[in-house]
């Protein structure tokens, strides 16, 4: 999935080996969108929830790995870490 109503991504986004540069793309096509239905943090997150489960048992697992890595990567870029107060 390259595109959406809600966001436009960064061709290959999920293809990157750097799970920061993941999360950082993500956070900007989300913050960039104006046809989002929900909030930057949570657009971003769904994309890549999204893209991990259509993908299934086709993702290798070492993939599968860095987009997990994405996620609190992701969580951290909104502040919303473990050691984080919640923020939008």
């Amino acid at each position: 999935m390259q595109t959406s109503f809600a966001l436009d991504l960064e061709p290959g986004v999920f293809t990157f080996d750097d799970p920061r540069r993941i999360a950082q793309s993500l956070k900007e096509s989300a913050q960039r969108s104006t046809q989002r239905k929900a909030g930057p943090f949570q657009s971003a997150m769904s994309m890549l929830n999204y893209y991990i489960n259509r993908a299934g048992t086709k993702l290798p697992p070492e993939r599968k790995e860095i987009l997990e890595q994405a996620k609190d990567e992701l969580r951290d870029l909104f502040g919303r870490g473990k050691n984080n107060e919640r923020r939008t």
